[in-house]
């Protein structure tokens, strides 16, 4: 970016720039990531940007599966809605909680950089580790599934509220354990907690680790301002990941995880679709040029025609 286009950006914003954002402790920490890279490649002072914390639905409802009362719309509508009205500049989100179909009228405009994709078990030392029966606690289908097909004799139950309640339930001996993302404990100052579950045992959920930026459209100022702090190969993989989801048509009931990774004009994807109790699964792997927005579709579409009548139901064919 220019020296003369910076300027130009710069004089399109005449007051701070409205960053939204869920008001938990993890979204806030990742959207002040965001601003402080804003702050750093623009050459902004502090009160150039401004945090605008909301409640979203899904923080709200603690009782139920977000799958069964609207899914990951429950973590977009209220920023969608200040976004579209104009109450905030860009919103914040943590990608693998974005519906893989997004209103026209708002653009992903940038990636940060992505941070570690495992998941990390808390209250013991590995899954084998466990105690027979142990009282695991998970809100995620893929998580549990893949849980199940390590351990079918545990007990999977449900667990809601942000990083600092799950921690407390465990503490508090509601629950033997539970699977937390590693970048969100890392977001937190809190990578010293838990065991780290290698990626051949549980393959992260799409876009998992990633933080995105989405503006409206019509926004050509934001959108370059935005652009300046993307990660293009975590935007690239991310992508690839979202379009596999796209095409198996699934919902948040489905068991289902993908991890892509960019080797310069090469992107390598893993995926495995699985039945929610981990019985059956079938996975797969695919690498493509970097431009081919069909191979990841064409990957689902793969490991759907290896999947019994069953497995496909639980996308939908």
């Amino acid at each position: 970016m220019t020296k003369d286009t910076k300027k130009e950006i710069l004089a399109a914003i005449d007051r701070p720039l409205r960053i939204g954002t869920r008001q938990s402790p993890l979204a806030m920490a990742q959207a002040t990531m965001v601003a402080n890279a804003l702050l750093s490649i623009h050459g902004w002072r502090p009160d150039q940007v401004e945090l605008v914390p909301m409640i979203a639905s899904g923080d709200k409802i603690q009782d139920r599966a977000l799958a069964d009362i609207g899914g990951k719309a429950l973590w977009t509508k209220e920023l969608d809605r200040a976004l579209g009205n104009g109450e905030i500049d860009c919103a914040v989100h943590s990608m693998k909680d974005v519906e893989t179909i997004r209103p026209g009228e708002f653009i992903l405009a940038a990636m940060l950089e992505r941070a570690d994709v495992h998941d990390r078990l808390i209250g013991a030392d590995s899954i084998d580790a466990l105690a027979e029966r142990a009282v695991v606690g998970t809100a995620s289908p893929r998580r549990k599934a893949q849980l199940l097909r390590q351990r079918n004799d545990l007990d999977i139950r449900l667990i809601r509220g942000n990083v600092q309640a799950r921690l407390k339930k465990i503490e508090d001996g509601e629950y033997d354990a539970t699977l937390l993302a590693a970048a969100g404990l890392k977001r937190l100052d809190m990578d010293d907690i838990g065991a780290e579950i290698s990626n051949e045992i549980m393959l992260p959920a799409p876009a998992q680790g990633a933080i995105g930026v989405e503006v409206r459209s019509e926004d050509s100022h934001v959108r370059r301002l935005m652009h300046a702090i993307s990660s293009t190969n975590t935007f690239r993989a991310v992508t690839a990941e979202r379009l596999f989801l796209e095409q198996l048509t699934a919902d948040c009931h489905s068991p289902v995880a993908a991890m892509a990774t960019v080797d310069g004009a090469t992107i390598h994807l893993r995926a495995e679709i699985l039945l929610p109790d981990g019985s059956q699964f079938v996975d797969g792997k695919s690498s493509f040029d970097t431009g081919d927005v069909s191979a990841p579709g064409i990957l689902a579409d793969t490991l759907l025609g290896q999947a019994s009548a069953e497995l496909k139901a639980v996308f939908g064919r």
